[in-house]
């Protein structure tokens, strides 16, 4: 894509990577198997670094629910989102996930410390 030239400045120094995707629509299926291996596996980033967010539009048909995606992305933590039904739902996987990255990055942190320290 036209933002490709963009990716090494987003990818910079980056904890943790988002991907939001319509589970209805099978060419974003595809999509989200480039945008892991570029954001995440040449990172490198851990997967429990990485939410998939499959999008639910309102009044969309909801049999996606049980969404089953092939390795590696079925190793991702998988939220469904639909704003309409449980906005509270995903705001507390969203806090949740947040909060593991910030355990991430103070546990690295202190690592280096250790290094320096040692």
């Amino acid at each position: 894509s036209r933002f490709e030239t963009c990716w090494p400045a987003l990818m910079k120094d980056s904890h943790g990577v988002i991907i939001i995707f319509n589970p209805e629509l099978p060419s974003h299926l595809k999509e989200i198997e480039m945008w892991y291996s570029c954001f995440v596996q040449q990172q490198p980033l851990l997967d429990s670094q990485c939410l998939l967010v499959a999008h639910h539009k309102p009044g969309s048909a909801g049999d996606t629910e049980n969404l089953s995606l092939a390795y590696p992305l079925n190793k991702l933590k998988l939220i469904h989102s639909n704003l309409e039904e449980d906005p509270e739902d995903v705001r507390m996987e969203f806090l949740k996930y947040f909060r593991s990255i910030i355990t991430i990055i103070n546990e690295s942190r202190e690592r280096e410390e250790m290094s320096i320290i040692s």
